[in-house]
């Protein structure tokens, strides 16, 4: 069983979506992009406990907190999925309000059942609604769920209850449940639900729970004050109202009902630590280290899939606080116990261990939210995929801007350079971690025109540093980008060499010498203090080559004192790039200060 296509309108930050979602998938995207409000509003159709809630929905659920629309009409949250992969148990459940699904080409097939149905790759499916709206009569917010098919006479649909729902087994884990609830017995939790899915349902847990709490002095002892003082009080309350057949009041550990003990009781786990009587420490699973808690959840899930076999999980950020090689442990393990799988994740350990065709990039302008999945770079060949993935199509896949630079020399140098700027002129200057862009290595200018419109595609803002091109080869990359910045020439060692101040060669090169990081093959060719510019630049230019891979171009740039120092081009297209970010607010001009336009 698995989600085949999302479609969301008016929930929260998304106006409109509609999402195609593989088997197992990873939803990434920048922060507040709507990743998480897709894996809210599919839980708010198949979620068994989500209904419960008072409201189901309210004022911020809406875009733009608009549940009434400018004619004074409701407006409506509309949530829909399409459920494919059914097992026999399901499809005979909901046999009267079967449709089918058409693999491929991802659609529902029109019309009336036919021979079509019989096709490979045609399946049946079942389509579920979820609407809410606010109420005006009610001054309240209501919602429900339903069969999408078939409409009755009426005009209306069947309920999808929550026993449907049941049937459907999806499982929510946001990431602040998880240390709140998990091992505790409240109703959702995930040892609730382990609970209810074991054979014996009529458990003797509570009714043998509550005679002993009956049974249970707390306080009873006169030295410790607080029943006599509660006596004090009701015999104050019988001298104003006289009651027949009252006891002295006493307390209790809960209000004895079961839900009030299922907000109490939750699982202690030893801490390590013994007590001075030499007994083993214990404390709320809940104190434990954030690791330690994750690891437990993900225990339970472990279990909930070997007893349901058949079910959806749905995760948030699987990587907090957990090590790679643990990540890549629950990814794995989820993946290989659920029917489907659906991450969303900041880590680029969880992305590595998916398909190309598996990752899905979100991106969002003015409330339509697009999801495609990133499918193989350019550049990046199949085999050597899992390999490049970090370091050249993780990080911006992760967030709303790349830089592409051509060539490892550069991918070094940028950042670096970033940082010494702002360093000096904050308020021109910002990093570009901070800027939120990532630099990816293209290994070549041949490449930076269909790595740009591959990111541009996911809806990403592309910016690209290169050499000087011919002018085909400009005007395609200038297409395929939306901040193309070409240097003055060509080889960025020699835009590095030519443009910066020539004392910080010498005294780069001097730096060397002292630090006996000077290469034993070159030291007949070492120049003094009095060598020529020209042989400061040849000898440096054989050295940047040669050291391309251990960001020595970033070093030297980074040994410069001020801006003044440094080539001028990267100086500008960092102001420009921090400019498209963080735009300055115009000066304002005193009077006195304006020009003479005479």
């Amino acid at each position: 069983m698995r989600v085949a296509r999302l479609y969301v309108e008016n929930f929260r930050g998304i106006k409109r979506a509609e999402v195609i979602l593989p088997r197992h998938a990873v939803i990434v995207g920048d922060n507040n992009i709507g990743k998480s409000t897709l894996l809210e509003a599919i839980d708010l159709v198949l979620g068994p406990e989500r209904l419960s809630r008072r409201p189901v929905i309210d004022e911020h659920d809406f875009y733009a907190g608009e549940y009434v629309d400018p004619q004074g009409e409701s407006v409506n949250i509309t949530i829909e999925v399409v459920i494919t992969d059914l097992n026999t148990d399901q499809e005979m459940r909901f046999r009267d309000h079967l449709e089918w699904w058409v693999n491929g080409t991802d659609e529902l097939l029109a019309g009336p059942p036919a021979e079509g149905t019989d096709a490979q790759h045609v399946q049946s499916c079942l389509r579920v609604v979820f609407t809410g709206s606010y109420d005006a009569d009610e001054d309240d917010f209501t919602g429900a769920t339903y069969f999408s098919s078939p409409m009755k006479q009426d005009g209306s649909y069947d309920f999808f209850k929550t026993s449907d729902k049941r049937v459907c087994g999806f499982l929510y884990l946001r990431t602040v449940r998880t240390g709140s609830r998990a091992l505790s017995l409240e109703r959702g939790s995930l040892l609730d639900i382990i609970l209810r899915l074991q054979e014996e349902k009529n458990f003797k847990i509570w009714e043998d729970l509550l005679v002993e709490l009956r049974d249970l002095e707390v306080a009873a002892d006169p030295e410790g004050g607080i029943n006599n003082i509660l006596t004090k009080v009701q015999a104050s309350i019988r001298s104003y109202m006289p009651s027949e057949g009252s006891t002295d009041p006493h307390m209790r550990v809960t209000q004895l009902t079961r839900e009030s003990l299922r907000r109490a009781l939750t699982v202690f786990m030893a801490t390590g630590a013994r007590r001075s009587d030499g007994a083993a420490h214990a404390a709320p699973f809940q104190n434990q280290g954030t690791g330690t808690i994750n690891m437990m959840v993900l225990a339970l899930l472990s279990l909930i899939a070997e007893l349901k076999q058949n079910v959806i999980f749905a995760m948030e950020e699987p990587e907090i606080a957990i090590p790679p090689h643990i990540q890549k442990r629950i990814i794995n393990g989820v993946r290989s116990k659920s029917a489907q799988a659906i991450f969303t994740s900041h880590s680029p350990y969880v992305l590595e261990e998916f398909d190309p065709a598996q990752v899905i990039v979100v991106s969002r302008v003015e409330g339509q939210l697009n999801a495609k999945p990133a499918g193989l770079p350019p550049g990046v060949k199949a085999k050597m995929y899992r390999q490049d993935m970090r370091l050249r199509v993780c990080e911006a896949l992760l967030a709303r801007r790349v830089l592409i630079a051509e060539g490892r020399t550069e991918y070094d140098a940028w950042p670096a350079v970033a940082r010494k700027l702002h360093e000096e002129d904050p308020e021109t200057f910002m990093p570009l971690e901070a800027l939120g862009i990532p630099i990816i290595d293209a290994a070549s200018d041949s490449v930076i025109a269909a790595m740009g419109a591959y990111y541009r595609a996911l809806g990403k803002t592309v910016y690209a540093v290169f050499d000087l091109q011919a002018p085909l080869q400009f005007e395609a990359i200038r297409a395929a980008v939306d901040y193309p910045y070409q240097a003055p020439e060509t080889g960025f060692e020699n835009i590095v060499l030519k443009g910066t101040d020539e004392q910080v060669l010498r005294s780069y090169v001097a730096s060397l010498l002292e630090s006996g990081s000077w290469p034993t093959d070159l030291r007949e060719r070492a120049p003094g203090p009095e060598a020529p510019k020209d042989e400061i630049v040849a000898i440096l230019s054989l050295l940047l080559k040669r050291w391309k891979g251990d960001g020595a171009a970033a070093n030297l740039l980074c040994t410069a004192a001020n801006r003044h120092q440094l080539p001028p081009f990267i100086v500008d297209t960092l102001r420009s790039i921090t400019a498209t970010v963080v735009p300055k607010e115009p000066e304002v001009l005193e009077e006195n200060d304006l020009p003479n336009m005479a």
